[in-house]
């Protein structure tokens, strides 16, 4: 069963239909939608500041959301898939992003709708990328707009295998 704690009077809230991996650890001040999916290993610390998940968002194992006290919060929109042992840390991530495996996003750093970011980019602090952008390096760069039609289509596929994968282990 996933840790779940509260700290300072905050108590993570989750909504229906989600699975938490046996070791996900949720922290805090989080605010999760519906039919999301948290993988082993992966940590959500809303210690110092809030969390928030939409629908449908899968983050994967090994990543850890965090943010900086009284400074830069998470907000994450609906569809968003966020790769394996990724760090996201005080920063936005819009509807349908995808978030490639092994990237790091900084504070009040933002990712547009429908944005990508390539497997191991750091995406440095205040950086905005632009919806529909695919971004990557160290620091990341953009590289070219992608196909919306495609994108959406690839994101949305994305998010719902890992619906599926999830109901495998309830």
């Amino acid at each position: 069963m996933a840790l779940i704690k509260s700290v300072r009077g905050f108590t993570p809230i989750i909504g229906k239909n989600c699975f938490l991996a046996d070791n996900a650890t949720l922290i805090g001040d989080i605010v999760m939608g519906d039919d999301c999916s948290i993988w082993f290993n992966t940590v959500l610390r809303g210690d110092v500041n809030s969390i928030r998940i939409g629908n449908r968002v899968n983050i994967q194992d090994g990543s850890v959301l965090h943010t900086l006290y009284q400074k830069s919060t998470i907000e994450i929109g609906d569809d968003v898939s966020i790769g394996h042992n990724v760090t996201v840390h005080g920063a936005a991530i819009k509807d349908g992003a995808l978030v490639g495996m092994g990237a790091v996003i900084l504070d009040d750093a933002i990712v547009g709708e429908g944005a990508i970011v390539a497997a191991g980019s750091v995406v440095l602090s205040k950086t905005v990328i632009e919806p529909g952008s695919l971004w990557a390096g160290t620091p990341a760069k953009f590289i070219k707009m992608v196909d919306p039609v495609q994108s959406k289509e690839i994101n949305q596929k994305i998010a719902k295998n890992y619906l599926m994968y999830s109901e495998w282990y309830k």
